[in-house]
């Protein structure tokens, strides 16, 4: 596993980092347990989720399975997590004010059972309180050590901020829309950039295939929109790309994605021991410039397929 500095202002993680949204809704305590320690073995130190992550009607349950798996291994981990979306906690006012903020990191650590978040993401803007006031409620939290690096999910380039260390947007080689604004405004400000949904949706993990139904239980078995042909073609060229290299689909979406600007680590989901463990080893291809340059010509920087 390889390592960097998430921005120029942020923590040391790993190059690849796993998603916990599946934890409390589609894995129980001992799937995300072992989940949690095969990514662990593999040199993952990024765990990443957020306090409405969880089942139907078990919203925090990522977070206090993630905290219990990760129990007497706490300080091996940058553990980060998010605030900002709907969570059912009364009247503590907008969801990005300073009221709404002390409340969601103390539930937040006490279901994690730490006493500090090593990254805290506002992961949603509410759309009514300046982010002046959320980022100065957030530093107060780095003050008192509640909280050592702050980032955002989902906010537009103009309202990103020098506090945040990083931000986290839908990125992924089918969708490269984010090179266009986001990802220069990141670089001038020193922010690091952590992609969701890296593999489309399982997409780029090379189990989809034209003609052929999704597999049973997949994302894209439920999910519309992402099979089209425009997307189904481009999966077929980088997977051509791979062959030509002695590389797999999955390594080609990891690496190639760890390899562009301003990207810290990409995070993503795992149901299996295996697949957290394949992830982590996809990273270990670090592409050339003539490499990045071809990948250029399949999907072009600043466009979206899917």
């Amino acid at each position: 596993m390889r390592y960097r500095a998430l921005g120029e202002r942020g923590p040391v993680v790993s190059v690849v980092g796993v998603g916990c949204n599946n934890f409390g809704s589609r894995l129980d305590a001992e799937g995300t347990a072992a989940v949690v320690h095969a990514a662990l073995d593999a040199g993952i130190t990024l765990f990443d989720t957020a306090d409405m992550y969880g089942g139907e009607g078990d919203r925090g349950s990522s977070e206090r399975l993630l905290g219990a798996a990760l129990k007497g291994r706490r300080d091996e981990v940058v553990l980060a997590t998010k605030f900002g979306m709907a969570m059912g906690y009364g009247d503590y006012g907008p969801r990005g004010s300073r009221r709404y903020v002390r409340h969601a990191v103390e539930a937040s650590l006490s279901r994690l059972g730490t006493d500090w978040i090593d990254l805290y993401q506002y992961h949603q803007p509410d759309g009514v309180t300046p982010i002046e006031e959320t980022v100065a409620a957030l530093e107060e939290l780095v003050g008192e050590g509640k909280v050592r690096h702050i980032g955002c999910s989902n906010l537009p380039s103009e309202q990103l901020l020098a506090g945040f260390v990083s931000t986290q947007e839908r990125y992924h080689l089918l969708d490269r829309s984010v090179e266009t604004e986001l990802t220069p405004t990141c670089l001038s400000l020193g922010i690091g950039v952590l992609p969701y949904y890296p593999l489309a949706n399982g997409l780029l993990s090379g189990k989809y295939r034209r003609g052929a139904e999704p597999p049973p239980g997949s994302r894209l078995s439920w999910r519309q929109g992402w099979l089209t042909d425009a997307a189904l073609d481009r999966v077929e060229e980088l997977t051509a790309y791979g062959a030509e290299r002695g590389l797999t689909l999955l390594e080609v979406a990891v690496g190639g994605l760890a390899a562009l600007p301003a990207v810290g680590s990409v995070i993503s989901g795992a149901m299996t021991p295996q697949q957290v463990t394949a992830n982590a080893a996809a990273a270990g291809w670090i592409p050339t410039e003539a490499d990045l340059a071809a990948l250029d010509e399949i999907v072009t920087p600043g466009d979206r397929v899917v």
